[in-house]
């Protein structure tokens, strides 16, 4: 999962057509975590046989695939304007591609390979509670009443979420882990992307980060050591490829030209409502009353942590899964 901040803008003439966007995009990247979670347990969507891929394979290959295509498409463009950068803001996507692009996604992947599709996407939504961790920690945000009881409802959301209210942890302590590295490495996302964003317009800023992404991958993991893949995984990779990051991203940006930040942010929350609901139909994933609940505590503490408070602009949430 990946995610891109951004600052207010107008809206635009068309919400109705901004909210459909937007829902598109987080139908997307749903049908993308199922497909997911489909491929670690060795079969597609319908019972078809696949052999299983693992989570360092699906996200490598999502991020070089993705690349792939967007880059010529965008160099045609825009040609060098595209590659365009200072020294400082070169390091940052770099940092950004390696840290929090790679990083987010390996072990959003892993916490679904040892979870399921709700556990691990619910519990990166707590990315916004490190995000104002970190902005307190900086003295860049108060700690307002507002933002302590986000913090509180995410905490008891996760709890519910996980078993630890209850007496009995239900997840893998493992996938708990990782679902959590994942929100740390999305929270730095969000921290280093706004200043970017400020610089250069998102898909320039997309394009780079896939390519350190891309990059960091091929040194952890060589075109010599990269399995043999039949062709059904290869066409299953570049479906994952188009579902999370091609089709969803420019839907999203789609839907930013004619909604507010707030409006984004609240839509953007149907994304763990569709992967839960597609996980559940497809897959057969079953969801506690308990962690119902939690799973609306979350989504709830989600929203109000980023609303604006009085005289400040929110932020924009922009999901790359």
């Amino acid at each position: 999962m990946i995610y891109t901040a951004a600052m207010t803008r107008a809206p635009a003439q068309h919400p109705l057509r901004g909210y459909l966007f937007i829902a598109a995009a987080t139908f997307c990247w749903g049908i993308s975590a199922t497909l997911g979670r489909a491929v670690f347990t060795g079969r597609l969507l319908g019972g078809q046989a696949l052999e299983p891929i693992s989570p360092l394979i699906l996200a490598q290959s999502r991020t070089t695939l993705s690349l792939l295509v967007l880059a010529p498409i965008l160099l045609a463009r825009r040609g060098r304007q595209l590659l365009r950068t200072d020294r400082r803001d070169a390091i940052s996507v770099f940092l950004i591609g390696v840290i929090a692009v790679a990083g987010s996604n390996y072990f959003y992947y892993y916490a679904i390979e040892l979870t399921n599709v709700a556990t691990a996407i619910v519990l990166q939504y707590t990315a916004p509670v490190w995000v104002l961790l970190y902005m307190v920690a900086r003295r860049l945000q108060r700690p307002t009443a507002q933002r302590v009881i986000a913090v509180v409802l995410a905490l008891l959301g996760i709890s519910l979420i996980t078993g630890i209210i209850g007496g009995k942890l239900r997840i893998s302590p493992a996938g708990l882990v990782g679902a959590e590295l994942a929100a740390v490495a999305f929270a730095y996302y969000n921290v280093g992307i706004p200043p970017l964003l400020q610089r250069h317009d998102r898909w320039k800023v997309l394009v780079w980060v896939l390519f350190w992404a891309a990059v960091f991958w091929q040194i952890v993991n060589p075109p010599w050591r990269f399995p043999h893949l039949s062709g059904g995984q290869w066409g299953f990779l570049w479906l994952f490829a188009v579902t999370s990051v091609l089709l969803p991203f420019s839907f999203y940006i789609a839907g930013l030209q004619h909604l507010d930040a707030t409006r984004a942010i609240v839509t953007s929350c149907l994304e763990p409502v569709f992967s839960i609901v597609i996980a559940a139909v497809a897959l057969g994933e079953t969801v506690s009353a308990v962690q119902v609940v939690g799973i609306a505590i979350v989504l709830g503490a989600t929203v109000l942590i980023q609303m604006p408070g009085r005289g400040v602009r929110a932020a924009v949430v922009e999901p790359i899964e």
